[in-house]
């Protein structure tokens, strides 16, 4: 199944993990990708030639989310080279660990700037351009915002990043409810732990094991499960979707299970 056979996708921070993963998916079926990095030019490379070898092609392109007009730039370099973008993915996003007591106010802004303020770049100037082009068959375009589970549950050390999750949420939402008639589809994506290159960088491989058999489904989530999701939410087989939260975890908000208590703890 090619469900986007001729259609172009543009996916933010589609060098590595997530993004990476919905590049590749919405390649296997047909699309045409602008993959967007800003620090990770040969792994942005790497996944290029991946979907090169799947029959379609990709436009690699350096940007900087936080940054509004290189946003706008990206868009205009994917029409011109592709001709329309068909979908839009928000994918990027900065997550610095600390409390919101000891937070750096910089790290915050950072945090706010990329995983808040580049999905609203990148969700607005994506409509635009969107409203700009004659429906498609049903459809004149597709946005997925990449948000996480963080936006439902308040994890420590998170503050900023949690408020930012939970801000885009509510501009999906807010995105769909303008754009319905104009026959743009918005929707959300909760991820809950994926194995990523971002996560190794705060769990050891054994942390990141173990804490998969705490999950129901009894694994951590890799790339392609998000992957195929926002192909489905970016498909004319969500065309009745609009402003949804679809929420991705193998279970872990409603039933990730306790350790066992230690023998003789009279629990």
């Amino acid at each position: 199944m090619r469900r986007f056979e001729g259609k172009t996708a543009l996916v933010t921070g589609a060098s590595l993990g997530i993004g990476r993963g919905i590049a590749l998916c919405l390649a296997e079926e047909g699309a045409n990708v602008v993959v967007n990095y800003r620090t990770s030019e040969a792994e942005a490379k790497s996944a290029a030639e991946e979907i090169r070898r799947m029959g379609s092609e990709a436009l690699v392109w350096q940007a900087d989310v936080s940054d509004r007009d290189a946003i706008a730039a990206m868009i205009q370099g994917g029409v011109e080279h592709f001709g329309r973008i068909d979908v839009a993915v928000a994918n990027a996003a900065v997550s610095i660990r600390e409390s919101v007591v000891e937070a750096k106010w910089e790290n915050v802004m950072r945090t706010f700037e990329v995983t808040q303020f580049g999905v609203f770049h990148t969700c607005q100037l994506a409509a635009q351009q969107m409203l700009k082009q004659p429906l498609t068959g049903r459809s004149r375009g597709k946005i997925v915002i990449i948000s996480s589970v963080h936006e439902e549950i308040a994890f420590p050390s998170s503050g900023a990043y949690n408020m930012s999750k939970a801000a885009i949420n509510h501009l999906g939402r807010t995105m769909a409810a303008e754009l319905a008639g104009d026959r743009i589809n918005v929707n959300v994506i909760n991820p809950g732990w994926i194995d990523t290159p971002g996560e190794r960088s705060f769990y050891s491989e054994e942390e990141i094991a173990e804490g998969g058999k705490r999950i129901p489904w009894g694994r951590i989530g890799v790339p392609e499960d998000i992957g195929k999701a926002a192909a489905y939410l970016a498909s004319d087989d969500a065309d009745y979707a609009t402003g949804s939260i679809l929420r991705v975890d193998g279970g872990f908000v409603h039933g990730l299970v306790l350790p066992e208590p230690a023998e003789g703890s009279g629990q």
